[in-house]
């Protein structure tokens, strides 16, 4: 384990620098490019700053239920906190199961927060029994967390190395094409969003997309393709800016619910009905999505049932579980509403 002297000594600064860093101490001044070079000092080394409490004696622990397991949760959103319906069902079915057993979670975080290495550090800076981590993460910061706890499940992320529950994206998408080309649409638009890859196109959902359009032997039309970056606005701005063009869309698959309540909502405003001009198929049937206007067809995916999944995997691993790592692919379905 990493020492705060070799901590200091990689940053170039004293002991009692890193000290000041670590405390957020700001009685003595100093250059935020010393502050810097200290936490990404702390992130390359992995310290941890030594804990007062004492470890559960040992080897073969089980944890059951007590203040000595502290497990968090890392949230993916894209604005504020607690803003989406299908993360926040996520939640409750992780915090459901966790009271189940006895426990509860100790901290809520989202990606966004750590990306603040004081934020990131002082989140770890004691031992972690358990993560359920709900977003990917940059390379350097999920490296960091891995390093720190000993137990993370994820709940579809891109890392091999834990235990991921979640759904076939790829499937799903396949299923709200194959609905719309079944219906007889031939000109079906897609509404995403990019993600931290930065391309739209890299994701399992747009892949299905495109798949299902190739396999029917129908056009892919890059102008249909829409990357809202998961932004109600946005996708209304792009939606209504498409659909007064002279060649649009006569179908959306949307990869969000609320994205699609959003594309309901500007071709409304644009006077579109729909089905009978445009219809709409949507993607995790949240509780709202049924009184949308008209009512969206969906695919609904079991988010609660996700969050309850991964806390048992994750109980099991914290209680010695120990063979490769697994991923649980949990069943979807298609509801049928009056948007298509």
């Amino acid at each position: 384990m990493s020492t705060i002297r070799e901590v200091a000594n990689l940053a170039n600064v004293s002991v009692a620098t890193v000290s000041r860093v670590l405390n957020n101490d700001t009685k003595y001044k100093m250059t935020e490019e010393t502050r810097s070079r200290v936490w990404k000092a702390v992130t390359d080394l992995n310290y941890t700053a030594k804990s007062p409490a004492k470890a559960p004696s040992g080897e073969n622990k089980t944890y059951s239920g007590n203040e000595s397991v502290k497990i968090g949760c890392i949230l993916s959103v894209t604005k504020n906190k607690y803003n989406d319906p299908y993360f926040m069902s996520i939640l409750s079915g992780v915090e459901e199961q966790l009271q189940r057993g006895g426990y509860e979670l100790t901290f809520i975080k989202t990606g966004a927060e750590l990306e603040d290495k004081k934020t990131l550090y002082s989140t770890f800076s004691t031992p972690v029994s358990g993560l359920i981590l709900m977003e990917s993460l940059n390379a350097e910061t999920y490296q960091f967390i891995r390093n720190q706890v000993p137990n993370i499940v994820g709940i579809d992320t891109q890392w091999e190395d834990i235990d991921n529950v979640g759904y076939d994206h790829y499937r799903v998408a396949n299923m709200a094409v194959q609905h719309l080309i079944e219906k007889g649409h031939k000109k079906i638009g897609y509404i995403g969003g990019s993600g931290m890859s930065g391309n739209i196109k890299s994701s399992q959902r747009y892949r299905g997309y495109y798949s299902s359009l190739h396999a029917a032997g129908l056009p892919v039309n890059i102008d249909w393709i829409i990357d809202c970056a998961w932004d109600e606005n946005l996708c209304m701005q792009k939606v209504s800016e498409l659909c007064q063009q002279k060649d649009s869309p006569t179908a959306f698959f949307v990869a969000s619910d609320l994205m699609a309540m959003a594309a309901l909502s500007s071709l409304y405003n644009l006077g579109i009905a729909v089905p009978d001009k445009v219809a709409v198929i949507g993607l995790s049937n949240i509780e709202i999505s049924k009184y949308s206007n008209p009512p969206l067809t969906t695919i609904e995916i079991p988010t609660k049932e996700i969050g309850m999944v991964a806390v048992d995997l994750l109980l099991a691993r914290i209680n010695g579980y120990q063979l490769l790592p697994r991923k649980v692919i949990l069943p979807t379905n298609l509801i049928l509403r009056n948007s298509t």
